[in-house]
């Protein structure tokens, strides 16, 4: 079948076909980065990766821009509190430039951990300061801002009368139950900032001259200014968090569509939130909604190199993550994690036994799993089908090995867990005072005293080796800096 995506502007999926023949230009909303990405954030980027190897699986170029926003994304979408740059920089005592810099390089280093496919650009927010300028000129020459004396350039919502159909917001609604105290001087409630002054008794360290005064762009224009930079006044796929829905891509589309009076994106994909379980383990990591979608402003959020130091991989974590399909919640706890990592153990034991046997797929059992493979990533992205076809394609008797080994091959260009590459499994010997403990954790988890298990793992984390529990029962361990 060909290749439908489900596009948040329709509803519905949607067959996709690119406006330039064999050119998918797409654009990814990327980190603000004032501190760690953790995994919620990943996941998203993880579907996008999905995406892309779709595309281009499909035998299509694709664009893939993925911005970093190093400036004015302030603390509230409502176009209040502090910008989360300079917030990150009084946390830690550095500088706002020093603080982009430091988490621009974590991130990336998660992005190859994860075996994501490297963006066409990583365009900066701060890099972008004159074509931002020049799109809230151009909105302002044609009637679409007001101006906030002390406060900023904002954009006017009521001038656009398609602002409501994105999100299918009721504005009414918005209007009849809206906070004087959001911002005086706002029109209505849904109207956003192009652009914020600086106040004399801010003292910020990032802001630029512009034609109404020094000061800092507002976070939604950015991500319009550089897509369009890049990839043209028309995109064929937008894409983010669906937490994006609401605020951040419908504003994007008022201020684009505004001023160039085309459709902004014709594509509109979201991935779901991840989920913090209420009871880690309880579920499995599965069900419902479960717990709250995972954010840094709790202030508590787990991050990729947490788990790789609670001894689990990166594509541990990947597999997790094609667990679910990309438009659902997902609950994360460690016993899902745990039941990740086995399945991909126990993948990995089939498929490097194929390693180097490949031949041509010529069996019509062969070609039959081919093609339910390929309906399934072609239906939306549906990985977590994919990866079921996967593993009763390795248990079919009826198929050859070099077969089976081809198969791998190819449809991992699309699961990105490197499977066509052996495990290496060399395991060190332990410290003769923390061979008991092992005994001791095992009694642990067998009780579900979770809160000693962990001690223990990190007692032994301490010493420089990372625990592994293996699908039969046993624990294998890692050597790693203490």
């Amino acid at each position: 079948m060909p290749l439908h995506l489900h596009n948040t502007a329709t509803r519905s999926k949607d067959p996709f076909e690119p406006l330039t023949p064999g050119l998918v230009k797409m654009y990814c909303c990327g980190p603000t980065v004032y501190h760690f990405a953790h995994i919620g954030n990943l996941r998203t980027y993880v579907f996008e990766d999905l995406l892309r190897r779709t595309l281009e699986f499909s035998g299509y170029e694709v664009r893939h821009v993925v911005n970093i926003t190093d400036v004015g994304h302030l603390t509230s979408d409502a176009d209040t509190g502090e910008d989360k740059m300079e917030k990150g920089a009084r946390r830690e005592g550095k500088s706002a430039w020093e603080i982009a810099e430091y988490y621009t390089r974590a991130f990336q280093k998660d992005w190859k951990a994860l075996n994501l496919l490297e963006p066409t650009e990583w365009p900066r927010a701060t890099n972008h300061i004159g074509e931002q300028i020049a799109l809230i000129e151009e909105l302002k020459a044609k009637g679409y801002t007001y101006s906030i004396p002390g406060d900023g350039i904002y954009f006017d919502t009521a001038k656009f009368p398609r602002y409501a159909d994105f999100a299918r917001l009721d504005i009414e609604g918005l209007q009849a139950g809206a906070r004087v105290a959001v911002t005086e001087g706002k029109k209505s409630p849904t109207d956003f900032a192009l652009w914020k002054f600086s106040t004399p008794e801010v003292q910020r360290q990032m802001e630029w001259e512009s034609p109404w005064g020094k000061g800092f762009p507002g976070w939604h224009i950015e991500c319009s200014a550089m897509a369009m930079n890049i990839l043209g006044e028309t995109l064929d796929i937008h894409c983010g968090g669906a937490d994006h829905i609401r605020v951040h891509h419908t504003n994007e589309i008022a201020q684009s569509e505004a001023a160039t009076g085309k459709t902004f994106a014709r594509f509109w994909l979201h991935g779901g939130w991840l989920l913090e379980a209420p009871d880690d383990g309880a579920d499995g990591g599965k069900g419902g909604k479960g717990g709250g979608k995972m954010s840094k402003s709790s202030g508590e959020f787990v991050t990729l190199d947490v788990l790789i130091q609670q001894g689990y991989s990166p594509m541990d974590y990947r597999y997790f993550c094609l667990t679910a399909h990309y438009r659902n919640y997902l609950n994360f706890s460690h016993a899902g994690l745990d039941s990740a990592r086995d399945s991909l153990r126990n993948l990995r034991k089939r498929t490097d036994a194929l390693i180097g046997k490949s031949v041509p797929v010529r069996s019509d059992k062969g070609q039959e799993w081919q093609s339910r493979f390929l309906e399934a990533v072609n239906d939306d992205l549906n990985f977590p089908q994919a990866l079921g076809i996967l593993n009763l394609m390795l248990k079919d008797a009826d198929v050859l090995d070099g077969e089976k080994a081809t198969l791998v091959a190819e449809w991992d260009a699309l699961l990105g867990l490197g499977l066509t590459v052996a495990e290496k499994s060399e395991i060190p010997d332990l410290p003769g005072d923390l061979t008991p403990l092992l005994a001791e954790r095992a009694d642990a988890r067998k009780r579900k005293d979770w809160a000693r298990s962990d001690a223990l793992r990190d007692q032994f984390r301490a010493r420089g080796f990372v625990l592994k529990d293996n699908p039969d029962g046993s624990v294998g361990w890692e050597k790693v800096s203490a």
